[in-house]
């Protein structure tokens, strides 16, 4: 039973709001300071770039220059488990934030009090932050919410239990 979700869901998961987890590797993984896996707030549309917000000369901006790529990983918290995970070259790196790009950034992820205080409590964020975007060229994905909803389908209909994926 394939877990691989279509084009359209893994695009309408890594739409919403997760926290990803940014991986880049620099000049070798063997290096100090050459491999790192950050959470880190994103957005994306379907069919779009994937756009991260950072410190111009954050860890993350430098290996992401020197690298010109990078990874992210976004998933469900909640079992059953489903992520999208997606790695793609740089087309962008951008040294002026639109005001309202970040707000939209803000408010996907935060409530919308919270949202216009982190605002109010971060300008500082819109001259000492990059956008760099990323369009993705490499897609793994797994929906076991699917999986276990098809078991559970099966299960009604035949009375028979069915394992967890990947155990029995």
């Amino acid at each position: 039973m394939p877990l691989t979700m279509t084009v359209a869901e893994r695009e309408t998961f890594l739409a919403g709001p997760h926290v990803g987890v940014l991986a880049v590797c620099g000049d070798g993984a063997q290096s100090a300071g050459g491999l790192l896996a950050v959470p880190i707030w994103y957005s994306y549309r379907p069919g779009g770039v994937l756009t991260v917000l950072t410190g111009r000369d954050s860890a993350k901006a430098r290996l992401i220059r020197a690298a010109g790529r990078f990874a992210l990983c976004a998933q469900q918290e909640e079992p059953p488990c489903r992520y999208v995970s997606v790695e793609g070259p740089v087309v962008a790196i951008e040294d002026e934030i639109d005001p309202a790009e970040r707000a939209a950034l803000a408010h996907h992820y935060l409530p919308p009090d919270a949202a216009r205080a982190y605002l109010a409590a971060t300008t500082e964020q819109l001259t000492a932050d990059i956008a760099v975007r990323m369009r993705p060229e490499r897609w793994h994905s797994a929906d076991f919410a699917a999986v276990a909803a098809r078991l559970g389908a099966r299960s009604t209909r035949t009375g028979t239990e069915h394992p967890e994926p990947g155990r029995g």
